[in-house]
């Protein structure tokens, strides 16, 4: 009778842990930023609609150019997460619409994930005069150069 409680006990514990462990794996999928819809986008027209049309339409941008307000980005992007495994981008677009000085829409393009480029950022490091000090030689290299009393 002990071994049949004993593979009870265990087929009750399996039947707990194993979801557990299973759902711990599940992969989440996390939209941010704004995906304007392509059939309102589509239906902006050159020199017709201004930049109310187009908030109006699209929703506000998720950023303006640096120095005025002429150019408006709306960039949105879909990761999937698994686990302790790196995110997976999904889907990446950023739509750029420009307006003339007078607020009429001038021109829009959208970029895909696939018009993205890889960046190989530069790895190599500035030479700096000195020496390199552990903590513990900053730390007892202080003792004895700073008077209690102050300058007299």
């Amino acid at each position: 009778m002990s071994q049949s409680f004993s593979l009870r006990t265990k087929s009750f514990l399996a039947g707990l842990v194993l979801p557990l462990l299973l759902g711990a794996c599940e992969s989440s999928v996390s939209v941010r930023g704004n995906f304007p819809d392509p059939e309102e986008v589509s239906s902006l027209e050159k020199g017709v609609h201004t930049r109310r049309d187009v908030a109006d339409r699209l929703g506000s941008p998720s950023t303006l150019s640096t120095f005025q307000d002429q150019v408006w980005y709306y960039i949105g992007e879909k990761v999937e997460k698994t686990a302790f495994y790196d995110p997976v981008v999904l889907d990446r677009t950023v739509l750029i619409v420009k307006f003339s000085s007078d607020g009429m829409l001038e021109e829009s393009h959208a970029y895909a994930l696939e018009d993205g480029r890889v960046i190989d950022p530069v790895t190599r490091e500035t030479p700096t005069e000195g020496q390199d000090l552990t903590i513990i030689q900053q730390l007892l290299g202080n003792l004895g150069k700073f008077n209690p009393g102050g300058n007299k």
